[in-house]
């Protein structure tokens, strides 16, 4: 499967921003969907995850709250919806595919997803 990310931009503390990742080429429905964020100088880390019906949501403690996952499988597209931004979220945000859902330590695992996105960067300025 092929995955687009887009969505990503400037933003003051406290803003919103909503990323997009498209995907194509396969079944989008039947994969499980993350999103990942790499900072300057910082290995990539999770973000969250959702199932393949989009019922179950899993988060990094430092998002829940303001972070949100959704999907929409007619038109093959994941959503991240970004609120209450600080500057500490400023990275290029991953969206990636997997194959299993567990809502646990499992989802954060970057070698769980077999596909990913380009990135789309995210900046909050202070």
């Amino acid at each position: 499967v092929q995955l687009q990310a887009s969505g990503g931009g400037l933003v003051q503390t406290g803003g919103s921003l909503r990323l997009a990742c498209a995907a194509s080429g396969r079944t989008f429905s039947n994969y499980v969907m993350g999103w990942f964020c790499q900072a300057p100088g910082k290995e990539r880390e999770f973000v969250g995850a959702i199932s393949v019906t989009g019922r179950r949501t899993y988060y990094v403690d430092s998002v829940k709250g303001r972070f949100t996952i959704s999907r929409d499988n007619a038109k093959n597209t994941v959503y991240l919806q970004m609120n209450s931004l600080k500057p500490e979220d400023t990275a290029v945000y991953y969206c990636a595919a997997g194959t299993y859902y567990s809502g646990s330590a499992y989802q954060t695992d970057a070698k769980n997803y077999d596909y990913w996105g380009q990135g789309t960067l995210v900046t909050v300025s202070s």
